[in-house]
Formats: structure tokens, sequence, C-alpha cells
């Protein structure tokens, strides 16, 4: 935030964004909840940013054969409408909102659209796989907090409920 000369910091006006990077998941609605709040209470907009995964390679073929390149297509198509009519609802609430959808590395990605958008704010979910998983796979989040430039907001994943001991 920027003060405007002569006012104390404490009446900054807000410049920037909210980046809520979005996975789709079950935990996205509480994402784009807590950021759109966020964007609401600064009066800054949000971008909700959905990285896709990179193309797969395909040994042998450049851009991988006709059939691939059209499933992946059209999958990447209809992500994009989920993510388009999440966006749609929140900016029905006055809040100034957009999409973004982009293909790549997410942790790579994702800091990278922090830094362009000049976001003040990164809102993201933690799915809270396990410290094996973590371990060999890595976490989204985890890369995210060592590389922001900025606060980041994590919301974690909806308890997950344990199973009934007494179920058949």
């Amino acid at each position: 935030m920027r003060s405007t000369p002569g006012q104390p910091s404490c009446f900054a006006w807000a410049v920037g964004r909210v980046l809520a990077a979005v996975d789709l998941s079950s935990v996205t609605d509480d994402v784009l909840d807590y950021a759109a709040r966020l964007a609401f209470a600064m009066n800054i907009e949000l971008v909700a940013l959905f990285v896709a995964e990179p193309p797969p390679d395909f040994v042998g073929y450049e851009a991988g054969p006709q059939s691939v390149r059209n499933s992946v297509a059209e999958h990447l198509r209809e992500e994009h409408r989920v993510l388009e009519k999440k966006i749609a609802a929140l900016a029905r609430t006055g809040l100034q909102a957009r999409p973004l959808m982009v293909q790549g590395a997410a942790v790579e990605s994702i800091l990278k659209h922090a830094e362009s958008l000049e976001a003040e704010w990164l809102v993201l979910g933690s799915h809270g796989h396990g410290k094996l998983y973590e371990l060999l796979v890595g976490s989204v989040a985890d890369g995210v907090l060592r590389g922001a430039k900025v606060p980041v907001v994590m919301v974690p994943a909806p308890a997950r409920k344990a199973p009934d001991p007494d179920a058949p």
C-alpha cells in the first residue's frame, strides 16, 4: 500500500491485486472465498490464477500425436470454463475479479505472475498430503512460501472425515 502525500500511512490507498492460485480441487472454493474477502477489504482486484500442467513430452514427436493434443486442448477448455464460471459468480457481487489460466510449472508460474501482476497478497490452498508425500513429490505451497516476496495466506483443505469404526 502507498500513502498519499501529507496523509499518515493508516490512510494508505491500495494498489496491486490479490492473486489466488487455484487448482480446481476441493479447496478452490475456500481459497476464492478467502481471497475475495481480502480483495473486498482492501478494495483491490482479485486475479484467480490456474496453472495447468505443461504439455506432455513425447519421444519422437514435437507436440505429441494429434489425438492427444485434441484431448489436452478440450480438457484445458473445460478447466477454463469452470474457472470463468467461479469468477463470474464473484464478479456479480461487485468484486473486481478476473481469471487467468497459464501452462507451466506451478511454483514458478505463481511466483512469476505474482510479480508481474504486482500482487500484494498470495492466497493458495494447502492439501495436507503429509510429510512423506511432500518429501518425495514436493509441495507447491512450500515452494511458493519459500519464494514469495509478498504475504502468503494458506487456506487449509477441508478436514477429512475419519473412517467410522462401526461402519460395515
